[in-house]
């Protein structure tokens, strides 16, 4: 039997540590002169007040298992998301479907936004999109892991639940110290960022801590209607650059990094195929941009390496339209949608962990057809692969091409009436899924999602929870095995 009431209480402890974030924009705009900061201290205290009542359920028994863990999971995520979406719905004139679509892509760091003028938004608005990324890029329930211990509580099976792709690593044996050193990691590098932003870019500190948020949380929330193009500044555009690309590492790498360990860094697999792939995509784009093009070299390749950054480590940013430069670039940048950086950061989309293991898989195949009674092995990192993970990523890509198929036929049925419904369709499915932002069709890096019906806009939110938790653990809670006792 399912704990309900450690589900109960955990959720409200969760819902609790949102309520007290919200205090951080009500002072913001407090202190901004802003006219929301009464919203946000309302919504602080509503929310507070039903995460009280909900960790009101304390449980005799606080061992949480796999079901619960998922249930925590799944329902804690909702949870924020609804919680998150009561200062838009207070303070703004906005409906409900646009409040939970603009929550939901701040804390899944989807980065769509259903706002038109974003410059126009106060600063306590700007900095709780801001926050809501910042929080969710690592995940809420491994800050929460950090501190259970206080409450006598062991969140492993969150954990396992929670972590952003497949882990081949540990940093520490003990859960509660690998939560706590990816937040010092998280809060040193946001920090860092900030600081170069703000004293050698055009930022001003307000900018500068927003960007350095939405960067490190690969997010792509910004302050500014045109996102990072706003800033002509080369001291903005390539220090973004290159931490979008260390937000889409693993932290254990960059763990490993920090530590003078390059050599173990450097044998991991996965973060070789991510080098070479981000490399050799900017240099096959720049040249291909080089040839029909007479820009000069460094605003192609810089525009070039930042977008492409941007859409594979799933953070968002635009400094410029890549849906006019080329049809066929275009069509690639669709593609990326579905790649995702390195497994265990704080990206979406399927993580590169997976396309690696699928390759590897597929060219061994072939030499298992022409040797049948050989014993062929699939190796990543030195280790051997075991035939169950194998199936369970092959069965983990199936399951994400038919709810990008089933997603696609929905959002081209509700967008009939869009100039272009099937680009569309399939643009803001894939985005969504794949926590990136922009798209193609009408929800380009040019456009927003504020022209999507209400339906489509609970979908799609629904599609970025779904894509934030990595797809099995929601839909293993609609399952009928998940609730049998047996």
């Amino acid at each position: 039997m399912i704990n309900s009431r450690i589900v109960s209480y955990v959720i409200g402890f969760i819902t609790i540590i949102v309520g007290l974030f919200m205090m951080l924009p009500a002072l913001v705009s407090y202190l901004s002169n802003g006219d929301d900061s009464g919203c946000f201290f309302i919504s602080s205290l509503i929310t507070i007040g039903v995460g009280g009542v909900l960790a009101l359920t304390k449980p005799k028994d606080k061992s949480i298992r796999k079901r619960e863990g998922y249930l925590i999971v799944g329902l804690g995520w909702i949870a924020m998301c609804v919680a998150g979406a009561l200062p838009y719905l207070i303070h703004h004139e906005i409906s409900i479907s646009e409040a939970i679509f603009e929550s939901s892509s701040g804390f899944t760091t989807t980065g769509a936004t259903i706002f038109t003028d974003i410059e126009g938004l106060s600063f306590g608005t700007l900095f709780w999109r801001s926050l809501t990324q910042w929080i969710g890029g690592m995940g809420i329930i491994v800050f929460t892991i950090a501190i259970f211990p206080l409450l006598g509580i062991g969140g492993v099976e969150l954990f396992v639940a929670e972590s952003p792709g497949p882990q081949s690593d540990k940093i520490h044996p003990r859960i509660k110290e690998v939560a706590k050193r990816l937040w010092l990691i998280y809060v040193g590098l946001t920090a860092f960022l900030c600081v170069i932003l703000y004293f050698f870019g055009e930022m001003d500190f307000f900018d500068s801590i927003n960007h350095a948020m939405t960067t490190m949380s690969t997010g792509g929330f910004s302050t500014k209607n045109d996102s990072i193009a706003h800033f002509t500044s080369l001291w903005v555009q390539y220090p973004i650059l290159i931490f979008m690309f260390v937000g889409g590492m693993n932290y254990t790498i960059i763990y490993l990094l920090f530590k003078g360990r390059f050599t173990r860094a450097w044998k991991s697999d996965e973060f070789r195929f991510y080098i070479t792939l981000v490399l050799t995509l900017i240099i096959a784009v720049s040249g291909f941009r080089c040839l029909l093009s007479d820009l000069p070299v460094e605003q192609l390749v810089r525009e070039s390496a930042f977008q492409l950054v941007s859409v594979i480590t799933t953070t968002g940013y635009i400094s410029a339209d890549y849906t006019s430069w080329h049809q066929g670039l275009t069509m690639l940048f669709f593609v990326l949608l579905f790649v995702g950086a390195c497994g265990g950061s704080t990206s979406g989309g399927i993580k590169i962990i997976r396309h690696l293991v699928f390759l590897k898989n597929s060219i061994l195949e072939f030499k298992r057809i022409l040797h049948p009674a050989a014993f062929v092995r699939l190796k990543i990192d030195g280790s051997t692969i075991k035939g169950r993970v194998i199936t369970h990523i092959l069965v983990f890509l199936l399951f994400y091409l038919i709810l990008f198929i089933i997603g696609s036929l929905v959002m081209t049925v509700i967008m009939q009436d869009d100039p272009t419904p099937f680009l569309t369709g399939i643009g803001s499915t894939a985005t969504c899924i794949s926590n990136v932002g922009p798209a193609i069709g009408s929800v380009g890096p040019v456009d927003n999602f504020a022209h999507i019906p209400a339906v489509g806009k609970i979908f799609l939110s629904f599609l970025m929870i779904v894509g934030r938790l990595e797809v099995f653990t929601v839909l293993i809670i609609l399952t009928p095995y998940f609730w049998k006792s047996n």
